[in-house]
């Protein structure tokens, strides 16, 4: 059997892998989890998603399949042969040792290597964190409690989230063309699905920042236009979910979370 990835698109580390894995030529066989169906609620299994975002919600036909590669029901996930692996940058490192992808991506060199580990450890927290975060506060809270976001909490949620952009542009990015200096590697493109969160809930962060535009367009060259739309198609048009879309069971799980985190 070949390598499977199980992905969904809205999800910014599958859409990490699937960018990786096409720019790279990379073969393997897409499963779509639909994180909004809740099938694997009606089957007893509590929900599993980090801060800000939902996780591995399937849809009919796929649950039990998906519980034999990834017990925490959890996207994105890998199978390649017998083999299962499960957390986005563990698959990202396997596909780039096992298919031996140009060095660039992540790098030989000890201390090129050290910095996209430092940034891979630092952006979970905080790009990750303040970017979802905003996306699940502009596009779910409203949809599920009925009422318009206060200017006040997005105003609190985006604020932190312009800090931690300052330390992205400050700390990692600098007057560099990459992260790590010359070339594109995994800790650009983790960044960039991430950033496009906070864009699909129509927080267009690098309409001011003329920095991080030029990088962003300096990454999306590196790996392709064409792909990071095709990638981001889903995310762009999330601004458009309406509640019928969500399975009622998760819209109510969601619904107690970020009212427990807006408190």
């Amino acid at each position: 059997m070949g390598l499977e990835l199980y992905l969904d698109l809205l999800s910014q580390p599958c859409r990490a892998l699937y960018i990786f894995a096409r720019t790279n030529n990379i073969p393997f066989e897409f499963k779509h989890v639909e994180l909004m169906k809740g099938e694997w609620w009606r089957r007893g299994e509590p929900p599993r998603n980090p801060p800000g975002a939902p996780r591995g919600v399937l849809g009919p036909g796929l649950t039990e399949e998906f519980r034999k590669v990834n017990m925490l029901m959890k996207v994105p996930a890998l199978k390649d042969g017998s083999f299962t692996l499960a957390e986005s940058i563990a698959i990202l490192l396997y596909l780039a040792r096992k298919f031996k992808t140009p060095d660039h991506w992540y790098p030989a060199d000890l201390q090129k290597r050290a910095k996209v580990d430092e940034y891979l450890s630092w952006q979970h927290v905080n790009i990750r964190g303040k970017g979802s975060k905003l996306f699940l506060t502009k596009v779910l809270l409203p949809l599920l409690t009925g009422q318009p976001l206060s200017p006040e909490k997005l105003e609190g949620v985006t604020e932190e989230l312009n800090v931690v952009l300052k330390q992205f542009e400050e700390k990692f990015l600098q007057d560099k063309p990459f992260i790590v200096g010359n070339e594109i590697s995994l800790a650009d493109l983790v960044a960039l699905v991430e950033l496009m969160q906070p864009v699909g809930a129509g927080y267009n962060l690098f309409e001011e920042r003329p920095k991080l535009a030029e990088w962003r367009s300096r990454v999306e060259e590196a790996v392709g236009k064409q792909l990071c739309q095709e990638a981001h198609e889903g995310i762009l048009n999330a601004k458009n979910l309406t509640a019928d879309k969500i399975a009622p069971e998760l819209l109510e799980h969601f619904k107690h979370q970020l009212l427990k985190q807006s408190s």
